[in-house]
């Protein structure tokens, strides 16, 4: 037990820490890991759920960015490339996997299919050729990768590599190390004022969303890694302070489908955007949208607009059949945060500042997720240089659960053989080497270790373990942010009233 939300307020309120995180999203989980892995004392609180906002509504992919290289950013390419291996190999092969993507050129590409072979000859020499073969491959072997892949009028496909990973848990993972290291992590907690003392942030003053309780938290530092709130953050510390960023929403689609696929399609559209088909959780993760968004970042929702339109973009290279809208099971929408500078999203370069304030408060603006850990191990060391004491690590950490997924599985089938082959499977994707915990959190109840649903491979015993393990407080937080049942479709009536009693035990 990590304690419950109420000792986890009690602790907020009692201890003086070194550091404060505003934000439990991708970049304030790793500044958080980053902070006590350093022997720091920290905490973190977000105004929504862990991975609440942003960070669990992405594509689901660790890339290199292959767009990005039109946009001139080939340092960040190759950043990208080398985080996404690291972290197959060394910080989360259990969430990050390799996937190859096949690109069709045809008659109204934007990109001219030598255009797409140059780039991805580039991008492959950025990771070194470390992935496999790339280039032009025949028809015949795109549709064996992607069975509903039209071909007819193509002009050629391409195929290049990437990795996929589930953005929530990696924040979760982060949490979890961080808790692990001491760190006090409350979620649904807002910082509604900074502390100031002789003119420098001293910590903050926090409301509890769900109880109302107000605390006021002593920090020697405080970094600002709230996402889409960074600039209300920072005009806690500076009202003059300006606007530093521009927000972008992107929406997602979640059908039924994928099967036999054995990679991803990516669409160039007009304009440099893409479009992505993607094999996910056992289904068909479409997307992404990319327009200018200046509405309350907590509002954002996929529309039906919206899911025409990605479903009409996937059109251009998926058969109809696979596209019907009945197949769709969910939606989601979130909100890219880019530094502010120019006014076309689309084009805005993916890059990250990292400041510090008139009052000495670290604020993070813009990030991708594949570079989450450079990002907020970089805000770790500028917030702690002035404090002293341990440093953060320069080698790659694993996470909490790490582990490579053929072992996980052969463990798990070895100590639960009871337990179905897809669900041992969706437990070694999501926990690693922490799932004996969760099947451990079943506590000799047979009915913990049956599905949430019948139609997909969550299990009770992770709600349980979501709310004594991963700070669950909400129904929403089990269904959305701890199990895949949401975006599967399945968080019916009955459901989401079961996890009300789960959460109340």
């Amino acid at each position: 037990m990590r304690g419950g939300r109420d000792e986890q307020l009690e602790r907020l309120a009692s201890t003086s820490f070194d550091l404060l995180v505003i934000g439990a999203g991708a970049i304030g989980s790793a500044t958080a890991w980053c902070a006590s892995l350093a022997g720091a004392r920290v905490a973190i609180v977000d105004r929504g759920d862990v991975a609440g906002a942003t960070s669990s509504a992405s594509s689901k992919l660790m890339h290199g960015g292959l767009r990005y290289l039109a946009m001139g950013d080939i340092g960040l390419v190759r950043e990208a490339h080398h985080e996404r291996r690291i972290h197959a190999r060394t910080v989360a092969p259990h969430l990050v996997r390799p996937l190859e993507f096949v690109v069709p050129v045809g008659p109204e590409s934007p990109t001219a299919l030598w255009q797409v072979r140059a780039g991805v000859f580039l991008y492959g020499a950025l990771a070194r050729f470390a992935d496999g073969r790339n280039g032009r491959i025949s028809l015949a072997a795109a549709r064996r990768r992607v069975p509903p892949l039209l071909t007819g009028g193509l002009r050629g496909t391409v195929l290049y590599h990437d990795h996929q990973t589930h953005d929530a848990r990696l924040a979760l993972s982060a949490l979890a190390g961080a808790a692990d290291a001491g760190a006090t992590v409350v979620p649904h907690a807002e910082a509604v004022a900074l502390r100031m003392q002789g003119g420098a942030v001293s910590g903050a003053e926090v409301r509890d969303r769900l109880g109302g309780a107000a605390v006021s938290v002593a920090a020697r530092a405080v970094v600002n890694a709230s996402g889409p709130w960074v600039d209300a953050v920072r005009r806690l510390e500076d009202p003059a302070a300006g606007t530093s960023v521009l927000l972008s929403k992107g929406a997602h689609a979640v059908l039924t489908g994928g099967a036999g696929w054995t990679a991803a399609v990516t669409t160039p559209l007009p304009g440099g955007r893409v479009s992505f088909a993607i094999p996910w959780e056992g289904m068909l993760l479409l997307g992404t949208t990319d327009e200018p968004y200046d509405g309350d970042p907590a509002a954002v929702a996929a529309s039906d607009a919206d899911v025409a339109q990605i479903l009409a973009e996937a059109g251009r290279s998926l058969a109809a059949d696979v596209l019907d809208p009945a197949l769709v099971r969910s939606r989601f929408a979130g909100v890219r945060v880019l530094p502010a500078a120019g006014s076309s999203t689309i084009r805005a370069r993916r890059e990250t500042v990292v400041n510090r304030g008139r009052g000495g408060m670290v604020s993070v603006a813009g990030g991708k997720l594949t570079t989450w850990r450079l990002i907020g191990a970089r805000a770790a060391r500028l917030a702690l240089a002035p404090l002293g004491g341990g440093s953060v690590p320069r080698r790659p950490v694993p996470l909490p659960g790490a582990g490579r997924l053929a072992a996980v599985e052969r463990s798990l089938a070895e100590a639960s053989p009871d337990l179905p082959v897809d669900v041992r499977a969706h437990l070694a994707r999501h926990y690693g080497t922490r799932a004996a915990e969760v099947v451990a959190a079943a506590g000799g109840d047979p009915a913990l270790l049956g599905r949430i649903h019948p139609d997909g491979p969550d299990i009770w015993a992770q709600a349980v373990y979501g709310r004594d393990r991963e700070w669950a407080a909400t129904v929403d937080d089990i269904l959305r942010g701890r199990t895949t049942v949401a975006l599967r479709g399945l968080d019916d009536e009955r459901v989401r009233a079961e996890v009300e009693r789960v959460l109340r035990r």
